[in-house]
């Protein structure tokens, strides 16, 4: 029997609604949700392939396997001297699995990372109905190619009116077809070049910086001309993340990984994002879902619930919490499962 049940997309932090098809309880498909506030009934290319990550799940040898790995971490965390342990965050982790991983961390007076695309916390942000009613935008990173349910209110914004100002990094954006003005200078100097234009009337949207100096010129120039800002994040609940944790920019993540014997990482690809000689760590233990870039190194992997098979919330770009429910029922345990079971034996 067919059944179509409503979840979020965790592909990026816009925070669109998608539609799951089970058969018999298999997981077979998406569909749109058309009745979802945010993209209303429309879903990108990682959105449909966003169910891969439960299809590509570890077998079932590491998954029989994981109560024995997880004595292998509690033994190896017990004879552990707390500050050479690091344990790393992601904005792919849940409202509800950052803050048992935040308190995980303190309780043991392990080290924390969290990285969030060099970018921070804004407080003072825009919504996404306000991008179509803009009369300038300035938008910094390809927002159609990466994050197209967002790129669809830049392209109603030029629809109706607006000039829009892009820069990317690559000579053939996506955004440079629907450009007035583009650029592939630096984030600062496109700022520079812009700064006169940018009033109140204006958004800047951007999906990465390249450094602290380019936030600090973003907030120079939000403060002076009381326009409006509107960080897009590479991950599901880095917002989310971001209100719970402080991030670190790549700098802080190779100095906090010198420091590091044993590296705990939470559902991320810490290898994929940070450049580092990861043999200089005795131990990596990963959490995850599915194989990536880190579990290939690892020393240890500890077999983790999608999020497709509990319940949280993510908080989406603009600030939105929002609520997802379990849709296939799993033996894996989730996260706060296990961080339990850490604390509990670690401390017992």
């Amino acid at each position: 029997m067919l059944k179509i049940k409503h979840t979020l997309c965790p592909s990026c932090s816009v925070g669109c609604g998608i539609n799951v098809v089970l058969n018999d309880g298999k997981l077979v498909g998406t569909f749109p949700y058309k009745r979802h506030q945010i993209n209303e009934g429309k879903n990108c290319l990682n959105g449909r392939n966003s169910i891969e990550m439960y299809n590509n799940r570890f077998d079932e040898d590491i998954i029989s396997n994981s109560n024995k790995s997880l004595d292998e971490v509690i033994s190896e965390l017990k004879s552990a001297n707390p500050s050479e342990v690091t344990v790393i965050a992601s904005g792919n982790n849940s409202v509800e699995e950052i803050e048992a991983i935040n308190d995980f961390a303190q309780s043991m007076n392990y080290n924390i990372g969290f990285y969030a695309d060099n970018l921070k916390n804004f407080e003072n942000i825009t919504s996404y109905d306000e991008i179509e009613n803009a009369e300038k935008l300035f938008v910094i990173g390809d927002l159609l190619y990466q994050n197209p349910l967002l790129g669809r209110k830049i392209i109603h914004a030029k629809k109706n009116g607006a000039t829009i100002n892009a820069l990317s990094k690559s000579e053939n954006a996506v955004i440079f077809n629907i450009a007035d003005n583009s650029s592939t200078n630096s984030i600062k100097e496109f700022l520079d070049d812009n700064q006169t234009d940018i009033d109140d009337k204006s958004i800047i949207i951007f999906n990465y910086a390249e450094d602290s100096e380019d936030l600090d010129k973003i907030e120079e120039i939000f403060n002076a001309t009381n326009c409006k800002i509107l960080p897009v994040f590479s991950k599901t609940n880095t917002k989310g993340a971001l209100n719970i944790i402080n991030a670190n920019t790549k700098e802080e993540m190779v100095e906090l990984l010198n420091n590091t014997k044993i590296l705990l990482v939470f559902n991320d690809d810490v290898v994929d994002e940070i450049d580092f000689d990861y043999a200089k760590i005795s131990k990596i233990i990963s959490f995850a879902p599915c194989e990536n870039e880190t579990t290939k190194i690892s020393n240890i992997i500890i077999p983790i619930k999608t999020w497709l098979e509990q319940d949280g919330s993510f908080v989406n770009a603009m600030g939105e919490s929002q609520n997802f429910t379990k849709i296939i029922e799993s033996d894996v345990l989730s996260e706060i499962e296990i961080i339990d079971d850490l604390k509990n034996k670690i401390e017992g």
